[in-house]
């Protein structure tokens, strides 16, 4: 459960802000996106594959 602590005198939309970050820290959201759906696992391999190749260009292009 989040528990988001209101000053006395805080404006409503500065909590209700702070209340979305944490939501979104949480990853229900995504998590539930994720499960909407299946995805085989050699699937999942190959684009957790492909996401550290193009992180690893980033990094050499940005050390050469």
């Amino acid at each position: 459960m989040i528990i988001i602590p209101v000053k006395e005198g805080e404006n409503i939309d500065k909590a209700l802000k702070k209340f979305k970050r944490k939501f979104e820290k949480t990853g229900v959201i995504k998590e539930l996106r994720e499960r909407q759906k299946f995805t085989k696992p050699s699937i999942k391999n190959r684009e957790m594959k492909l996401k550290a190749i193009y992180i690893q260009q980033l990094r050499q292009a940005d050390e050469g």
